[in-house]
């Protein structure tokens, strides 16, 4: 039970007024572009706000488990990310996390353990390296990888653009679909056959918040081998630029989560 608070707590909190929106562009309708347009057009709707406050509901689901969770989500671009756990109904904390670009830390009530150290813990999940900046990125609807770091080839795939380098990292392989209308990433994947790992996250909504198309909901879909752990994100409530704090402090008495005890 712990390993599914943990993943659950470190990656989803880690991750309304408004109109949801999704994609209804046909094939045929799509305009062919260069790479180079549809990447430069994706980042010209980059996000620029420089605080997210907000409330997710959060599920996590694997072959033993499956949890769900309010998550109070609160964001300094590239500088922190926060979050507290509740149980819905009885409103219960259980846990908080706290993610900087050089540590990531929680601690959890339930079993009284917590983990300081870097983002191993979350690479494995994921099944590919991580960093602040890339969790950061996909809670943003962004790559989670740098889309201007490379030449690309371009394909129409049913009602995106689907981009991927023309020459592959020699690990693992990188794809990127973007919407045609808004040129928000549909979804993005990072795959490595040797290791029968892939990771895909898929946006299957937007919201317009302040004028931004901002994701409504995520879906992680881990796959290790026969390893399967599904990710559900699900904005209930955005804020952009409102003062934030971020109060982290293991309580005493917790037990440490050792190397070993992450994997």
């Amino acid at each position: 039970m712990i390993k599914s608070y943990r993943y659950l707590l470190i990656i989803c909190v880690i991750f309304a007024s408004c109109k949801s929106t999704k994609s209804t562009t046909s094939n045929s309708s799509i305009i062919s572009m260069s790479p180079k347009k549809v990447i430069n057009k994706h980042y010209e709707g980059a996000f620029n706000k420089e605080t997210i406050s907000a409330r997710i509901k959060a599920k996590y689901q694997d072959r033993k488990n499956s949890q769900v969770f309010t998550i109070k989500l609160r964001l300094e671009k590239d500088k922190a990310i926060w979050m507290t756990a509740v149980i819905p109904v009885v409103n219960i904390p259980v846990a908080k996390v706290l993610i900087t670009p050089d540590r990531v830390a929680y601690y959890e009530k339930i079993n009284k353990t917590y983990f300081d150290g870097d983002f191993g813990l979350l690479s494995n999940f994921l099944g590919t390296e991580v960093d602040y900046e890339k969790i950061q990125n996909l809670l943003l609807g962004q790559p989670i990888m740098n889309m201007k770091d490379k030449k690309y080839a371009v394909d129409i795939d049913q009602t995106s653009y689907m981009l991927e380098p023309k020459k592959q990292e020699e690990l693992f392989d990188l794809f990127f679909w973007l919407n045609p209308t808004n040129f928000k990433l549909d979804k993005q994947e990072v795959r490595q056959s040797i290791d029968q790992k892939r990771l895909t996250i898929s946006y299957k909504e937007y919201q317009k918040v302040d004028n931004i198309f901002f994701p409504k909901i995520i879906q992680v879909n881990a796959v290790a081998k026969a390893k399967i752990t599904l990710l559900d994100l699900e904005y209930r409530t955005v804020e952009f630029d409102k003062k934030v704090s971020f109060p982290f402090r293991i309580p005493s008495g917790y037990k440490e989560i050792k190397l070993d005890e992450k994997k």
